[in-house]
């Protein structure tokens, strides 16, 4: 039968006037000891990485996912009786073009926030 697994222990080896001797801990820093700069878990809690500034294409990608949604959701029936494909359509593409510049506003809205909030300018190209 085959032996099971056991954890590596540490060896301890006695010098010639009988004192053991253990090796350093090597895995993990000593408590109390200074942070490394770069290390991990060192970044303050709740940050992000920054945003990404808005532009139409992802805008437009949001919008034609929500429309994508909200034309499969008025096939199944979901917002009343089930609906013809062409009232769907028609739907579906009115919503895509109302949402388009409302996502992108709204992206905008959140990026110049976060950079205010990080003590960024936004770009000079992208302000109002």
């Amino acid at each position: 039968m085959a032996q099971t697994k056991r954890k590596r222990r540490t060896k301890h080896r006695g010098n010639a006037a009988g004192a053991v001797e253990v090796k350093g801990r090597t895995s993990r820093p000593a408590p109390g000891a200074p942070a490394r700069p770069g290390a991990k878990g060192t970044a303050a809690k709740g940050s992000r990485p920054p945003l990404k500034p808005a532009t139409l294409k992802r805008s437009a990608t949001k919008a034609a996912g929500f429309a994508v949604l909200l034309f499969a959701l008025t096939q199944i029936g979901v917002f009343g009786k089930n609906q013809s494909i062409g009232s769907s359509l028609i739907l579906a593409v009115l919503s895509f073009v109302l949402y388009t510049p409302l996502v992108f506003a709204t992206d905008r809205w959140a990026y110049t926030r976060d950079q205010r909030r990080r003590g960024a300018t936004a770009p000079a190209g992208k302000q109002r």
